[in-house]
């Protein structure tokens, strides 16, 4: 093999110089403890969706049946996905934007990131503020949306502790009539009735705003020194929520009624098996869930050692989070069934699905137990602790992403930057504290991470798989842990994951449904602006090829195939960790101080081509030996 031809600029006599320190970039830093890791993923995945979304989805999409296309999507978009977001993350140890000199032509994909991470930044701390809102609340002897008869109360609610306390012989016609509960949190929390819809949103709700507030305060305290202070925050918020849980899963399977509401969680509808819908909302509870193509995973494997376990680490999270929303559906359906014995109605009409869910249902449901505001407190607790994890590892990839994009000015700077962030998502996320507020966070909540997701997956696996090629890639694998993967992974990568989530994609817009909030309709301007989000994010990967490209010499196929090629930097970021083609690649293992100054002028590396070519013809050769 011939020797990578070693350009000028970096053998130079200036590399013992001594003032090396001021020009090298501050470390990036690791995780502290040996569970850190795991944990924080654990507690990114288990997130609200898990109790606030999926036993909404089952319930909406045919009950029992649903979990066939939930861990079919497991299988082959989740598992699959799941584990190459940490192989990319780990191997570089990169974040979501520089982990593109993987191919520098696809670096929209990690703007198209960034962009979706930060839209669901927003709603999501809304989501906990609307939990501290309750926690607060229920720190009462009495819970207030228990009895009917406050000033937010109209003369349609019923008090269900009324019906039980009369004579059950009497017949009460409730048909139309609203829990306590449901208008506390329309009502009141949100003060809907003050907003006509989406255009205009009234007044701020101050008590939510600085309950938003209050949550932005918490999530920034917490990614105040990056993935050290996260890193131990996790402890508590991703293990805690498991001991309410099952606490709640007790109380509720002791109810009566209760296996009605299992019963109906359970036993399948085949029939909805057949809509288009069904199998969008299994893919899209399996990316929230997982939060693969957040970027988050990817953050949070950069922060790695080298060979750390990360094959093992993908079947522990994935596995356990899928058993997780399927406990938190007994505990929520449990309850639903008690309620519609108490209240004589079938269980599909006694909760509106929506993502009131968690707002109306079981605060209701608190109110019909001994000791209710400590369960209640015990049940937004639960929410808090759940949500904040997944809120900073959100924080944390928005945070490095940019970071790493300019190590030398904001690394030592990261918690200013951090708060900066943090306040701008703040001010970005105050319309959602008006009266109409709700209608935002819906339009948020459908729109922003939808097809723009799925986009961004496919095209990440696509070009791991086809451009990057699949051979490197598991060598990269191989390097790492010490094995390759294995046929399935291969297969999902290089075909099923793309093709499934192609299908999706064009299911999805073809079958598209309109948004909607109750009985209310987006108007379509809205419902044009919601389009227009997730379109954004992925037009970012088209302008980020036009841009490099224009960075790039020569005609325009050879600039696309220069841009496509890994840049030269990439590779494992400590020498000790590069072997094979990429021990002469790392950028300036010869001296770094004059390269730092060449790009600080230049801004590219374009003048190291030839070396890069160089790799890659090693590359190509070994893998001609590796075929003969």
């Amino acid at each position: 093999l011939t020797q990578p031809v070693t350009p000028d600029l970096l053998v130079s006599p200036s590399s013992q110089d001594g003032d090396l320190g001021s020009e090298c970039p501050e470390d990036r830093g690791n995780w502290t403890g040996r569970l850190d890791f795991l944990l924080s993923c654990i507690g990114y995945c288990v997130g609200l969706g898990n109790v606030w979304r999926f036993p909404y989805r089952a319930y909406t999409n045919g009950g029992g049946a649903f979990l066939v296309p939930y861990f079919i999507m497991l299988a082959i978009c989740g598992i699959p996905i799941f584990f190459m977001e940490l192989s990319l993350g780990q191997f570089s140890s990169l974040g979501p934007l520089a982990v593109w000199k993987i191919s520098p032509l696809f670096k929209g994909v990690g703007m198209g990131t960034i962009l979706i991470v930060s839209l669901v930044a927003i709603y999501y701390n809304m989501i906990i503020a609307y939990v501290l809102f309750y926690l607060f609340a229920s720190l009462t002897s009495d819970l207030p949306w228990q009895h009917c008869g406050n000033w937010w109360n109209t003369e349609l609610c019923l008090d269900h502790h009324v019906i039980r306390a009369g004579n059950s012989s009497l017949p009460v016609n409730i048909s139309n009539t609203v829990s306590p509960s449901e208008e506390y949190w329309s009502r009141y929390v949100l003060h809907i009735q003050g907003s006509s819809g989406i255009g205009d949103p009234g007044r701020i709700r101050w008590n939510l705003c600085l309950c938003l507030l209050l949550s932005w305060t918490i999530v920034y305290l917490c990614i105040l020194k990056g993935v050290k202070s996260s890193g131990k925050v996790v402890y508590f918020t991703a293990t805690f929520p498991y001991l309410i849980l099952v606490m709640l899963l007790i109380r509720g399977v002791t109810l009566e009624g209760a296996w009605k509401g299992i019963q109906f969680y359970l036993t399948p509808q085949f029939d909805h098996l057949l809509s288009s819908k069904v199998w969008i909302e299994a893919a899209l509870q399996i990316f929230y869930s997982l939060g693969v193509g957040f970027g988050g995973l990817l953050t949070f494997a950069s922060y790695n050692t080298f060979h750390q376990n990360i094959y093992r680490d993908t079947f522990i999270v994935t596995l356990g989070n899928a058993i997780t929303s399927i406990l938190a559906g007994f505990a929520i359906f449990s309850v639903l069934g008690y309620m519609s014995q108490e209240l004589g109605v079938p269980v599909n009409q006694v909760a509106k699905a929506g993502p009131g869910l968690a707002f109306v249902v079981y605060p209701q449901a608190m109110t019909m137990l001994p000791l209710s505001p400590f369960w209640s407190f015990l049940f937004f607790f639960m929410l808090l602790t759940l949500g904040l994890d997944s809120q900073f590892a959100f924080m944390e990839t928005i945070v490095t992403a940019v970071t790493d994009e300019f190590p030398y000015y904001l690394r030592p700077k990261k918690a200013s930057f951090s708060a900066i962030i943090c306040i701008a998502l703040f001010l970005m996320g105050l319309i959602l504290t008006t009266e109409g507020g709700m209608y935002w966070l819906v339009l948020l909540d459908d729109y922003s991470a939808g097809f723009g997701l799925m986009v961004v997956v496919i095209t990440t696996c696509l070009v791991v798989s086809r451009v990057y090629g699949m051979k490197r890639f598991c060598r990269d694998i191989h390097m790492m842990l010490g094995f390759k993967p294995g046929p399935y992974f291969r297969a999902c990568w290089m075909v099923l994951s793309p093709a499934t989530m192609m299908a999706l994609l064009v299911y999805n817009i073809v079958k598209y449904q309109p948004s909607e909030y109750g009985n209310y309709q987006f108007p379509t301007w809205a419902e044009a602006l919601g389009i227009l989000m997730g379109v954004l994010s992925c037009l970012m990967i088209p302008m980020g090829m036009v841009v490099a490209v224009l960075q790039e010499e020569g005609t325009l196929w050879e600039r696309v195939q220069q841009a496509s090629r890994p840049a030269m930097g990439w590779g494992p970021a400590l020498e000790e960790n590069r072997s094979g083609a990429y021990v002469a690649s790392l950028a300036g293992s010869q001296s770094p101080k004059p390269l730092m100054v060449h790009m600080r002028k230049y801004g590219g590396i374009t003048s190291y081509e030839n070396t890069a070519i160089e790799v890659d013809r090693e590359i190509e050769e070994e893998e001609e030996e590796e075929s003969m």
